[in-house]
């Protein structure tokens, strides 16, 4: 497809499961599939304003997201309606999967927070993970999703954060 074709882009529905039920699902404009990573670039789709305290998810912000299918999380680049880069919400999950058009991908609850200018990084949500019970029905799962946690807030407190892992 040429930057002047008249083609509508290849679109998916981004599939967020939690506990084996269907937590969201919303439409996404897909960027890329190179066979073992996926980006999509889709508007907020939650309704209204999520004020986390710490960042502020609203209409008009603009996600472009990261999934790997051999990795244990998602990375998620926020912008504000003004292009402005509000920072990366990282979600910890099991590997994704493309089935025709659409992505699904299991959230195991934890999740991480990295600023625009790289001062704040928050891991977010082990409370919820702790009480998922996943290290006792699941512990390999488990370990994955702690170490992928790891992974990232190791990236996140480097020079240039995200910028080699999502080039």
């Amino acid at each position: 497809m040429s930057v002047n074709s008249a083609e509508p882009a290849a679109r998916l529905e981004v599939v967020l499961v939690k506990a084996g039920r269907t937590k969201i699902r919303y439409p996404a404009e897909l960027l890329h599939d190179d066979g073992d990573r996926i980006a999509v670039r889709a508007p907020w789709a939650g309704s209204g304003v999520r004020d986390f305290g710490f960042v502020r998810f609203e209409p008009g912000d603009v996600f472009t997201e990261y999934y790997w299918r051999d990795r244990w999380y998602s990375v998620k680049e926020v912008r504000a309606a003004d292009g402005s880069v509000k920072g990366w919400y990282c979600d910890i999950t099991r590997p994704a999967v493309r089935s025709g058009t659409d992505l699904v991908v299991e959230d195991l609850d934890l999740d991480l927070w990295r600023s625009a200018d790289g001062r704040e990084v928050r891991r977010l949500d082990e409370d919820e993970f702790a009480a998922s019970g996943l290290a006792e029905t699941d512990p390999e799962a488990a370990s994955a999703a702690v170490a992928a946690l790891d992974t990232l807030e190791a990236l996140a407190t480097r020079d240039g954060g995200f910028e080699a892992l999502l080039a």
